[in-house]
């Protein structure tokens, strides 16, 4: 509880909101949706597209009967904001299937999640000897190396599965492996297996702090897929169980609940309640600042948490309310050496500052990020849509392509 009596979740809710009433449909199409909507707010498609800030072939294209088109959860708020509803009413439910592009890559990462346990020939494994495995394999995802990981991950996971299961050593261990699995997984849109690995990490979790860290990532999940109102949900939840009282907080606990924060500020900004986004960052930057600095617990670079870390995610805030200026203003006021937070953090951040240069048509600027995203990390980046929807923009309003878009393009696989 705060010192004022209030939970979180109390005090997030005082906003008073205007919003669109819409019943629930059968058809859960995003097109049917947007239709129900449009109509209700007396708006031609033009006059929707124009308010949003879209195309009216984008529209038409959605609304088309009996298709089910995808399209950026990004685009989706743009839409909700100009409707004057949450973005969660009209996204669909079940948004976010898995990749399919990337399917095979992960089948032997799916199969080990899922298939029982093979006959083993030799000896059995001991939680020491995964331990040290696991701590072997944390650069790789600390560096996004993807396919090494693939290949890595399997053995791995069996190994952790055939430890005791009454040993809490033994338990913890695979919770963490189970943790970066989930975070892996979503990371690269193989959606459905990522929930299965981060709801086995909750069901070993061994202490509310171990359970909480697997839930900072269930709610990235959420996110990912469009669920909004459950990610909410779910964060406000969490921040109530563990907020700490300030004058004892552990560096732990202020890192796990700061990340709780964050994760309900993104979904609230995403679902068109900006009040409830900002008292949910003046919370987490109130964490940060008591840290004084960015700290990752035992050494778990997911939970990397601090004032940079603050200051990425409010700008990631503001590049949702589409304010390019404001993003490449804060992003100026970062230190200008590589900032110690998670590079997968540190990267969407230049993603934002490229999509806001380009909306600026500021291209050679954007181009520069990209590249310099690419150099650093070519697999994480190759996995990024909202990256190709950066450079199909600048493809889509150029007449003429600079080599450096043109190289930018064919190794992120945009089609010119």
């Amino acid at each position: 509880m705060r010192p004022d009596g209030l939970s979180v979740g109390t005090v997030l809710s005082v906003e008073v909101r205007t919003e669109l009433s819409m019943p629930e449909h059968t058809d859960s199409t995003i097109g049917t949706r947007l239709r129900a909507a449009r109509a209700r707010r007396g708006l031609t498609q033009k006059e929707l597209a124009g308010l949003a800030g879209v195309s009216v072939s984008l529209i038409r294209k959605l609304e088309q009967p009996g298709e089910d088109y995808d399209t950026r959860l990004e685009t989706v708020r743009k839409l909700a904001t100009a409707l004057r509803m949450p973005t969660s009413k009209l996204i669909a439910r079940d948004a976010g299937p898995d990749d399919e592009d990337t399917t095979d890559q992960w089948e032997p990462v799916r199969r080990a999640l899922t298939a029982p346990l093979p006959d083993r020939v030799g000896e059995e494994p001991t939680i020491e000897g995964v331990t040290d495995a696991l701590n072997a394999a944390l650069p790789l995802f600390a560096s996004d190396r993807f396919v090494e990981l693939g290949s890595v991950l399997p053995p791995l996971l069996r190994d952790a599965d055939a430890l005791d299961e009454s040993d809490p050593d033994a338990r913890a261990v695979r919770v963490r492996l189970l943790q970066l699995t989930g975070w892996l997984l979503t990371q690269t849109r193989q959606y459905e297996s990522a929930a299965e690995a981060l709801d086995r990490s909750l069901d070993d979790a061994t202490d509310r702090l171990q359970a909480a860290a697997t839930v900072n990532t269930r709610c990235w999940l959420m996110l990912r897929q469009g669920q909004l109102a459950e990610a909410r949900e779910l964060a406000t939840r969490w921040a109530d169980e563990i907020e700490p009282r300030m004058s004892k907080a552990t560096p732990d606990e202020l890192s796990l609940w700061g990340w709780m924060l964050l994760r309900l500020s993104a979904a609230a900004v995403r679902d068109n309640r900006p009040g409830e986004a900002k008292d949910a960052m003046r919370l987490a930057r109130s964490a940060a600042v008591a840290l004084g600095r960015e700290y990752a617990p035992h050494a778990d670079f997911l939970r990397t948490f601090g004032p940079v870390t603050v200051a990425l995610k409010r700008t990631e805030n503001e590049a949702l309310n589409d304010r390019p200026d404001q993003v490449i203003k804060l992003s100026a006021a970062l230190p200008s050496s590589r900032v110690p937070t998670t590079s997968t953090n540190w990267n969407r951040h230049l993603l934002d500052v490229a999509a806001a240069y380009s909306t600026k048509r500021q291209y050679a600027e954007a181009c520069h990020v990209l590249e310099g995203i690419y150099e650093k990390s070519p697999q994480w980046l190759l996995h990024q849509r909202y990256a190709r929807d950066i450079v199909s923009g600048m493809i889509e309003r150029r007449r003429i392509l600079t080599p450096k878009m043109q190289h930018i393009a064919d190794v992120i696989g945009v089609p010119l």
